[in-house]
């Protein structure tokens, strides 16, 4: 299978990194940044992951997304696959949706890296 890396990030850090396929969860996805309890947490603490797994469709987002992988990864270049998701911050949504497609993805044979751009950055108050 094909090596993936992927990418969350905060686009409230800067412009989203080059990828072959670039999800945006901003919209559409509950942010736990909202939650006073969950907001100075990050996708390093297991409450802010199962806000974030709990969230109607994700995991359908997550499946599809690994399908677009799979397609890509089936293209005539033998390169690796590139996938950036990001959320406003960076610490929340956009890291815990990229562990979960790296299980997804580990779990159908491909090589995955992850790396999280902005999870280490404060917390933009908004």
């Amino acid at each position: 299978m094909a090596a993936v890396q992927l990418i969350s990030f905060g686009y409230l850090h800067g412009a989203a990194p080059a990828a072959h396929l670039t999800v945006d969860l901003r919209e559409h996805f509950r942010d736990p940044h909202v939650s006073p309890e969950l907001r100075y947490m990050t996708a390093e603490d297991a409450p802010v992951r199962d806000a974030v797994r709990s969230t109607p469709g994700i995991r359908d987002l997550v499946a599809a997304t690994a399908r677009a992988v799979t397609a890509f990864a089936s293209g005539p270049s033998a390169g690796a696959v590139t996938v950036a998701d990001g959320c406003a911050g960076g610490r929340h949504r956009a890291p815990t949706f990229a562990l979960l497609l790296a299980e997804r993805l580990r779990a159908q044979g491909h090589e995955v890296t992850v790396t999280h751009r902005d999870l280490s950055r404060p917390v933009v108050e908004r």
